[in-house]
Order: structure tokens, then sequence, then C-alpha cells
């Protein structure tokens, strides 16, 4: 089996990050996780990538006078990688339409909520506020657009009315801990493909698409 490179870029602990790392290590999963970037030098997720093994790189955005000559160099450095695909995972610089577009329909996010609703930060507070029954997290395809892309997988996480944002965040990121490695298996090894807006997924896909925990 021929396994898709993957290029994470990360800012901080990166715990969806290290899913990603562990659901890689299986033999039959269909990417391995090849170079972890960071714009933060102290990112904590880089101890763990290299204790793992795997290639790593900081990329400080401070060291550039503009986006566009920052994100050069963080093309540059994972083509000659070879990577096929990217991850984000909390990394927490929007990417511009130039970047979005070099690596069009190759570049995955994890977001802690059921996108369309609650884009942008503060997603369990909010959820919580308009009082919804049910919340979670979705990995989309990324787009210039914030929090915006094809769908690739949601899970869905009941909420209690007990929850506070911290104790539904506890959840809703144990979610994301099973759904992206789960969503990139689909990308990687073809099951799920992206037709324009939309992400096609095959029937026979072994994973459920929704997970609720």
């Amino acid at each position: 089996m021929t396994k898709r490179k993957v290029g994470i870029l990360i800012s901080g602990r990166g715990s969806n990050m290290s899913a990603l790392i562990e659901a890689a290590k299986q033999p039959d999963y269909p990417a391995e996780i090849a170079l972890v970037l960071s714009n933060r030098p102290e990112a904590a997720g880089l101890r763990h990538a290299t204790d793992a093994g795997i290639a790593t790189g900081v990329i400080s955005h401070r060291d550039f006078a503009d986006k566009r000559s920052f994100e050069e160099a963080m093309d540059e450095r994972l083509r000659e990688a070879g990577i096929d695909l990217i991850c984000l995972a909390g990394f927490m610089r929007l990417l511009s339409p130039w970047f979005v577009d070099a690596w069009r329909d190759r570049t995955l996010n994890i977001h802690p909520s059921l996108l369309p609703s609650f884009k942008g930060l503060d997603t369990h507070a909010r959820a919580l506020a308009a009082g919804v029954r049910v919340h979670g997290c979705t990995v989309h395809i990324v787009r210039a657009e914030m929090d915006d892309g094809p769908i690739v997988a949601q899970a869905a996480v009941p909420v209690s009315s007990q929850d506070t944002a911290e104790s539904l965040a506890a959840r809703v990121l144990g979610a994301e801990h099973r759904l992206y490695p789960h969503a990139l298996a689909l990308i990687a090894s073809g099951r799920a493909i992206v037709e324009g807006e939309r992400v096609r997924v095959d029937a026979e896909a072994v994973l459920p698409q929704m997970i609720i925990v």
C-alpha cells in the first residue's frame, strides 16, 4: 500500500497532531506523518513529534516581512518533504487565498463545532448560550474563508444540562481525537473525494461518518 505523506502544521501542544501520529503507526493506515511544522519555536508539539521520530521544523511568521513570504517558506519546506496532504492541528494563523489555492483540496482542518454553526472562537460557550442539544466537531477541506470548506466528517456530542464550557470542551476534544484520524484516512485512501464544494464518501467506507460520544 502506498501511503500518502502528511505534513502537520501546529502552533502549540498539538493534541490532534498526537492523535494523528498514533493512528499512523498502524500498518494498514493509508497515510504517514512525514513532517511537523510550527510557526512558534516553543510549541510543545514539536517535542512529541521529535520523540516519535518525525521530522520537524520551525518557520516563524515573525521572521518574515509579510504573510506571503512566510507562506512561501512553508510551501517550499512542505514540497521539499514530498508532502501530499496538510493537516492543520491548532495552527493559529489564517492561511491566505494564495496558500489555500496552492494546496487546494489537499488541506484539512478540524473545528470544534458542527459546521456551519459556530465558526470562529469560543465555540463551546456559544453553543451553550444558544441552547443547542447537540454539539460536536467537524473535519473539513480548507478554503480561504475562515472555518469554511467541504465537510469530510463530523462527530456529534450530546449537550448535558449540567455542562460548562470546560466540560463540553473536554468531551468534544475526545471526539476530535477519534474523528481526525478517521477523516484523514478517508481522504488518504481515496474513499472520500472532493467534488467542488462537497465531499463524496464511498458508501462502503469501513468507518462511520458520524460518531456519537
